[in-house]
Parts: structure tokens; C-alpha cells; sequence
């Protein structure tokens, strides 16, 4: 010990009283006879970070000589699309040999690390960063023969389901200007549905992939948690973390699901999923009959009743679910009363642990860590926290609050979050899939960054159906099904998702159900008002 301690630096800078300050805000003291040694503790600690951060970083490796980036640049007015969808464009070719997703176009959403791709978060209250490595993510598709695109534009700091809080500007809806095409994955839905890329590879959080994709009239897919590494993609909260693709059918969802999934030996969240390539839920999609005999789909009577679902959004998924008993189905009313508790659950797990990410103190996690991220944007400063959108303030006001005022309340969450997925798998024990609306109302128009209840209002409720199987971990996708009014004008029509959800690691399921259904009904096809009344 006295060997240790006689190492440590002569320009050590940490100083008596010190440790006294540290614990100063916690309302906690030091005796006076400890103070030396604990001073002496503090100085050693500090000296082993010094020798810690001095050691050269251990990052994946980036092929750059297989895959060199092509042309990185912000966007030009000309070149931008539905606003400003596009976060950077550039061009990484790849494998010309080919592969499952040979000839397709990829965006990132722009939390997906690329390597020297600048990174902006949807932000500016922090800098941009510019990566050293690719997540796992981005080398699979292009090993599976996708070239990549660009990065389209996210939410500020992923933490709004609209479209106009990204610091980087306002994202369309492709099917009305002026409307939201939703978040936080939204210019990679405007993308995708505006037909300018194939696949948007995005993070779901609560509701983040599917919320987009329903207002957009795309498919989007949330696998099950832990199915696709996250590695390399910037975090909210390891616990409702999921990234899954975005695309325009079910095919090329599920063929990109394929190429991403698997285990990578660094994301603790993948431990448990198949092995890279294993699975095969294109070729399920392909090979199979396209009927639903034998399936039981149970219609969530929760995920209609609550307040905010639109009783024309509610009309065409009910009706689009019912369709289902055409292609062999057996499709009847259920009920699981815990779903209406997943919007608290959530609220509380999410900001805890975002307030955690945000302040750089998440621990207890197995995975890649990018350093040089954290290192440009902490701390945070009050320059900073003033540009950032309420939504980011707010994350980190509710998540200081809940860790002050109720100091056991995140286990107690955890706890019945768990609860809830276990009714889940119970009922998927009878139920193959069930089904919701995917939002409770069509694209809203663009709220306006003013005060903070009005900046964020377009926003509230729109993941009632969505933010619950985050906290449960299971697959959830959202299928288009049809159009119905804008609220605010019925000429305007908007595109509706149905959401399908499965047990945990039955991606196939949900898929199959996705699949038949689109290809036997044309959603474009489908406004509200050819539709019957729902009995839901």
C-alpha cells in the first residue's frame, strides 16, 4: 500500500477538501481525523484515471480500403429532400460481389455511427462528433451488398416522435407539406416512402421507428430487444433500445432484418439472439403458402379505447385486422387491462436512464463505448442546454427529479415492466400476433419551437400503443392500411398503421402477417370512407 501511494504524481492536482466538496451536495461530511487518508485516496484514484485514459482506445476497425466513403457533404438546398431529410449524403459502395440486399439503397439514421461521417444528433446544443469506427450494423449491409447512401436527419437528441425539432430543420411528410412525417427516425421514413432510398436502417426508443413509418406510409419493424446489436449506434437507454429497418414492404423490411441480426461479440443487449445469417424470414416470406391458415390474431381492445385514437384511425384498423379471417385467419377481441400502463412505465424507466446517457453516467453495460463522443459533448453547459429543444431539457429536469424525489422508483418500474411482458407472453401463448393502431391519430401538422408545453404538444400521446412493448422487449411492425382525413383538414388525406406484435423472437410471425396482408390488399387504395364502422 505505502508503495502505491508513494507513486502518486507530484502534479497531482487533486487538494485537500476535496473529497469534503464532492460529498458536500449530498448533505455528507467527513471526519476530520479521515480527511488525509480519504485526500490521499482521491489523489491515487485520480492518477489511475490519468494512467487509464493514456492507454490507446480499443475500437472496432473500419475497412475503409473495402469500403472508402465517397464524397461526404452536408446537403445543398438543391440536393435536400422533404426539407431536410438528409443529414449527410455520401456514397460507401457495397460488396460487388453481391449479396441479399445486392442493388439497394440505405440511409442511417443519424445516430448510426459511419465512420468519418460527421454526426449531428438532430442537434446543436452539443458539437458534432465525427466517429472512428462503423457500427456493427453498417457493415453487415454492405457486406450483404446494399450501398449506403447518406445519414438522414433524426430528432433532436432522438426525443421527439414530430418533425420539426431537429436543429438541422423541419422534415416533410411526402404526402403533405406542412405535416409531420414523425420521429425520431423521420427524415429516413420521408426517405423511404418518398421513394429516394430503399431501406433506412433506424432506433426505436418508444416508438421511434414505427411512429415514422405509420405517418409516412412505410413499413417499420422494432424486433425484438437484443435481436440486433446496437452497437456503434448512439444510446438512449440500453433497456428500450432497438434498432430495425424501415423500408416500403415487408420483404425488403424482413430481408434487411436477416442481414442485421445476430450476436456480434460486443453488444451485451445481443446475447441472446441467433447467430449473424441464421435466420431466414425472406425466404419464409417468399416460400410460404401467403395465407393465414391456422393463425389466431387477437384485436387489443385497449389499444382502441384509449381517449386520443381517432375513431376513423380506429375504423380502418379495425377493418384492416378483420380482413385478416379473408386469408385464413381466426381474428377476435382480446383484452390485457397492464397495456395502458406502458406509457408510465416507460416515462419513468426512459428518463432516469436518458438523464443518466445524457450527463454520461450510464453504467453496468457490455458494449462499445465511443469515447470520443462523450469527450466533445461533456460537460454540458448552460450555453448549450439553452439551444437544446424543450424536449431535451425536459428529459434531463424529470430524470434529475425522479432520482432526487423517488429513489426506488426505477426498480419498481423494472419490476412491473417485467410484469407486463410476462401477460404478454401468456396471452401469446393462445395468440399468434395482436394488433392496435399503430398511432392514435394521422400525421398532426408541424407544431413551432416556442414555450415548452407548446413546442411539445404535437408530440404527446403519440406513442399510447408503441412505447409499451419497448419497456417488454417484444417485435412490434407497422403496416400502412390505408388513408384517412388530416384533423385539422379533411382534404387532406394521410396514410394509418396497423401494429402487429409478436412473442419475443417471433419476428417471423409478425412478419408473415405483414406480408400476407399487403399482398392481398392495396393500402393506397383503402381512404376512410369506403370503410364500415368498426364494432371495436
Amino acid at each position: 500500500m505505502s508503495v502505491f501511494f508513494s507513486s502518486i504524481s507530484e502534479t497531482n492536482p487533486v487538494k485537500p477538501g476535496d473529497a469534503e466538496a464532492l460529498l458536500a451536495p449530498l448533505g455528507l461530511t467527513i471526519s476530520p481525523s479521515e480527511s488525509r487518508d480519504f485526500h490521499t485516496l482521491l489523489a491515487a484514484l485520480h492518477d489511475c484515471a490519468e494512467n487509464v485514459l493514456a492507454l490507446p482506445d480499443y475500437q472496432p476497425k473500419s475497412d475503409q480500403t473495402r469500403y472508402p466513403r465517397e464524397n461526404v457533404r452536408r446537403c445543398s438546398e438543391e440536393e435536400q429532400a422533404f426539407g431536410q431529410a438528409w443529414a449527410h449524403k455520401f456514397l460507401i459502395r457495397g460488396n460487388p460481389n453481391g449479396g441479399p440486399l445486392a442493388g439497394k439503397s440505405v440511409s442511417l439514421k443519424d445516430v448510426i455511427a459511419v465512420a468519418g461521417v460527421p454526426q449531428l444528433l438532430g442537434s446543436d446544443a452539443t458539437p458534432a462528433w465525427t466517429p472512428i469506427t462503423d457500427a456493427t450494423v453498417v457493415t453487415r449491409v454492405l457486406d450483404a451488398g446494399a450501398s449506403i447512401v447518406g445519414t438522414s436527419t433524426c430528432e433532436s437528441y432522438c426525443h421527439s416522435t414530430s418533425s420539426y425539432t431537429s436543429a438541422q430543420g423541419v422534415v416533410e411528410n411526402p404526402h403533405a407539406v406542412g405535416y409531420s412525417a414523425g420521429g425520431s427516425t423521420s427524415g429516413g421514413a420521408a426517405l423511404v416512402a418518398g421513394g429516394l432510398v430503399d431501406i433506412t436502417i433506424g432506433g426505436d426508443q418508444g416508438g421511434s421507428i414505427r411512429v415514422p413509418a405509420a405517418l409516412c406510409g412505410c413499413v417499420g419493424v422494432k424486433p425484438t430487444h437484443g435481436r440486433v446489436p446496437f452497437t456503434g449506434i448512439s444510446s438512449g437507454d440500453a433497456l428500450v433500445d432497438h434498432a430495425g429497418p424501415l423500408a416500403r414492404t415487408t420483404l425488403e423490411a424482413a430481408a434487411c432484418l436477416d442481414v442485421i441480426s445476430g450476436y456480434d461479440g460486443i453488444d451485451d443487449r445481443s446475447l441472446a439472439s441467433p447467430a449473424p445469417g441464421s435466420t431466414r424470414f425472406a425466404a419464409a416470406l417468399q416460400q410460404g403458402p401467403g395465407r393465414l391458415d391456422g393463425f389466431r390474431v387477437g384485436i387489443l381492445k385497449e389499444g382502441f379505447e384509449h381517449i386520443l385514437v381517432d375513431a376513423r384511425v380506429k375504423t380502418l384498423v379495425s377493418n384492416a385486422a378483420r380482413n385478416l379471417s379473408s386469408l385464413g385467419a381466426t381474428v377476435e377481441e382480446v383484452s390485457l387491462p397492464d397495456h395502458v400502463h406502458g406509457p408510465a412505465l416507460w416515462t419513468i424507466l426512459s428518463r432516469i436512464a436518458g438523464t443518466q446517457t445524457l450527463l454520461g453516467h450510464n453504467t453496468g453495460r457490455r458494449g462499445l463505448c465511443m469515447t470520443e463522443a462523450e469527450q466533445g459533448r461533456l460537460p454540458w453547459t448552460d450555453e448549450g442546454f439553452q439551444r437544446a429543444f424543450p424536449s431535451t431539457k425536459n428529459v434531463l429536469i424529470n430524470g434529475l427529479y425522479l432520482m432526487s424525489h423517488f429513489p426506488n422508483i426505477y426498480g419498481r418500474a423494472l419490476n412491473i415492466g417485467r410484469q407486463v411482458s410476462d401477460k404478454y407472453q401468456s396471452l401469446f401463448e393462445k395468440y399468434d400476433v395482436v394488433v392496435m393502431p399503430t398511432t392514435p391519430v394521422v400525421a398532426p401538422r408541424h407544431g413551432k419551437r416556442g414555450l415548452p408545453i407548446e413546442s411539445l404538444q404535437p408530440s404527446m400521446g403519440m406513442t399510447v400503443n408503441t412505447a409499451v412493448f419497448n419497456v417488454t422487449g417484444h417485435p412490434a411492425m407497422t403496416i400502412p392500411v390505408g388513408f384517412a382525413p388530416a384533423k385539422d383538414d379533411e382534404r387532406v388525406m394521410l396514410p394509418v398503421g396497423m401494429q402487429i406484435v409478436g412473442g419475443l423472437w417471433q419476428e417471423e410471425k409478425i412478419l408473415r402477417v405483414g406480408h400476407a396482408w399487403e399482398s392481398h390488399f392495396d393500402w393506397r387504395k383503402i381512404p376512410c370512407s369506403e370503410m364500415k364502422t368498426s364494432k371495436i
